[in-house]
């Protein structure tokens, strides 16, 4: 099968390369490779493994003319051109099952911090401040939490949840008949209503980019604790300010952001990043949600195991 070589051109757990010549593929793992390199590479290969090093577009793929699938080493395509895939047979694999017990856990773990003061309070002692009652926590329990976007992600967060005696809630606008013992399925329109923790799981699209805008927050009956896991381009920073500013979120824990690349701010973005990394009740992190020692491997496993089932007839 040496006809059958992959080109892995992002950072991988090294397990990915014995897995991939089990199945008999040739693999050239090319971390440091640079866009031009892909271009000039990519037409010898019948195989893709990405993370999200490049724009795979038609520029890119109109060269790989021997490819049949990518393999994302992720959750989100969005810098993926699906619609050539699809028009040219090419095959394209995700593995978001691969890291969505990590993200549901960094989700909750998230929320505890934000409810309980956990990194000002931290701060604060390591200074020698003891301060009890303006650390006061808030209690999960008894709370609605509501989910946007009931995939990989959302479900697995809404698993990690059912033992802190929560009500949840999800609205997923593409799938249905989905509620069971301890979720039930609802209308975006009752999830607004009965909302206190808002969590969104969904995938960066023309439909979702600034889906969260003030227009459809206002609608949300009560203030909500805001948590963002999926992409930061679902909610602006200044969406973000005014959300917190006027009361319509209590607080943001915020694993990505509508620009996560500092040093190309707009001023405007730097601005108004400015405003958030003040507050106190917003806790950030750096899209490391599903950045776990255990996902950097499953990831493989689910991603090689998909490319296996798909091909082992041929």
């Amino acid at each position: 099968m040496t006809e059958n070589k992959v080109l892995i051109i992002d950072e991988m757990h090294l397990s990915i390369i014995p897995l991939l010549e089990n199945e008999g593929y040739e693999v050239e793992y090319s971390p440091e490779i640079k866009r031009n390199e892909i271009l000039k590479q990519v037409e010898a290969y019948t195989g893709l493994i990405i993370r999200s090093k490049t724009p795979i577009d038609r520029e890119l793929l109109l060269k790989a003319r021997k490819l049949k699938f990518i393999g994302r080493a992720g959750a989100g395509l969005d810098k993926i051109d699906t619609d050539f895939l699809e028009q040219h047979d090419i095959k394209l694999f995700h593995a978001a099952e691969g890291n969505m017990d990590a993200v549901g856990e960094h989700a909750v773990g998230g929320l505890l911090a934000l409810f309980n003061h956990i990194g000002r309070a931290d701060a604060e002692v390591k200074k020698g401040i003891w301060k009890r009652e303006e650390n006061r926590g808030e209690e999960l329990q008894g709370k609605t939490v509501g989910i946007i976007g009931y995939g990989n992600m959302g479900s697995s967060f809404a698993k990690k949840l059912s033992g802190f005696d929560v009500n949840i809630l999800a609205y997923d606008k593409y799938k249905s008949a989905f509620g069971n013992f301890h979720v039930k399925e609802v209308s975006l329109s009752q999830l607004m209503e009965e909302t206190d923790v808002l969590s969104m799981h969904v995938p960066l699209t023309l439909e979702t980019r600034n889906f969260l805008n003030m227009d459809l927050l206002e609608r949300f009956q009560k203030p909500v604790y805001f948590i963002n896991t999926s992409r930061g381009e679902i909610i602006s920073f200044d969406t973000l300010n005014a959300a917190l500013d006027q009361g319509v979120f209590r607080g943001a824990v915020l694993d990505v952001l509508e620009n996560e690349k500092f040093k190309t701010f707009s001023d405007e973005q730097k601005a108004a990043f400015e405003k958030l990394a003040q507050r106190e009740n917003v806790i950030f992190s750096p899209h490391i949600a599903g950045w776990t020692f255990q996902s950097y491997e499953k990831i493989n496993q689910v991603l090689v195991q998909k490319i296996k089932e798909a091909f082992q007839s041929s």
